[in-house]
This record gives structure tokens, sequence and C-alpha cells, in this order.
């Protein structure tokens, strides 16, 4: 019914084109909205990002990241559920970033939990929760930065630094917080 609702609102402003920051609403509004009469062009914010790069409509200041290990975590709606891989190397390539990847990324990618709705509930019984053994790998890496393009993987892998004790060694930023870092102005 919400969906429905959502649809009617966006088909009665004729809106063509959503940009979502992010990635289950990505994959909600692209894959499941079209069955129920909402067919629109979607992209997800790192794509937008960096398609303003291609066109050199968003262009960075000297360096802003150069010798800057950054690794970057693949959300599961963006990556494996809808392929999306490319884009967001590609901001940090063009930021001149030393991206340092996770044993386990792109399709091999190990979810954070947040898709799994583990940030909305207690812990079930294990040895490690799940964001914790994702934010080891980050920082396996050696990176000063986890870039991830979603608010919850953000909350997450943030969790986890909290969870190490690294906060003020190494910090969790989305992609468009990069940008703007960087942005040429």
């Amino acid at each position: 019914m919400q969906a429905m609702a959502n649809i009617a609102t966006l088909n009665a402003y004729e809106i063509t084109k959503i940009v979502t920051t992010c990635p289950h609403c990505f994959n909600t509004i692209k894959n499941e909205y079209p069955s129920l009469g909402g067919t629109y062009e979607v992209i997800h914010h790192t794509q937008l990002l960096q398609e303003l790069i291609d066109e050199g409509k968003l262009t960075f200041g000297a360096d802003p990241f150069k010798g800057k290990k950054i690794t970057y975590h693949d959300s599961c709606y963006l990556g494996r559920a809808n392929g999306v891989y490319d884009a967001p190397r590609r901001i940090l390539e063009a930021m001149d970033a030393e991206l340092v990847e996770m044993k386990r990324c792109r399709k091999n990618g190990l979810c954070c939990g947040a898709g799994g709705a583990q940030m909305f509930k207690e812990a079930e019984s294990g040895t490690k929760e799940i964001n914790i053994e994702r934010t080891q790998e980050a920082i396996a890496t050696g990176a000063s930065i986890i870039s991830a393009n979603c608010p919850f993987c953000t909350t997450m892998m943030g969790d986890g630094v909290k969870h190490a004790n690294m906060e003020g060694q190494l910090e969790v930023l989305d992609l468009a917080e990069l940008v703007a870092q960087a942005k040429d102005l």
C-alpha cells in the first residue's frame, strides 16, 4: 500500500528520474516499482557523481586525497543486487586516493549487517556481530578512511570503528562526503 501511495504521488508530479542516496531505495524503486506502475529512471548518487566527473562538471582540487589509503565497502543492494561496482571506485580514483580493497569485495563483498536489519534489533547468538567482522576487514587494509555508499552501512561501519576503539584514527565517510571535501571550489 505504501509503494502504491508513493507511486501515485510521484506520477502526479510527472517524475521521470530519481536519484537515491540509499541503495535499498535504489533497489526497490528500480526493480519493484515498475510492476506496480512506477517506471522511472533510477540512479544512485554514486552514479550521478561519476557522470558529473565524466562530463567535467565536477572537479577536484589538487590531489585532495593523495597518499591517503581509503578502503571501500560495497553495499549489498548497490553491489550484488544491482551490479554497481565501478562508479564508486572511479570516484575515488578521480580524487587520487589510494584504494585498498578488503579481502571480500565486489561480488564477494561481506554485508555489514544493515541489509539484514541487524541495526534494528538485538544481536543474534554467535561469536561475532557481522559489522564487527566487516570493520575488522577494513582495519586490516591499513586504510585511514572507510568509504561507503549507504547511510545504513556508514552507521554499521562507524559502530564497528567505535567497537575497535579506533575513533580518531579511522573515519567512516559516505563517498558524497569525500567528494564534498575534495570539490574544487
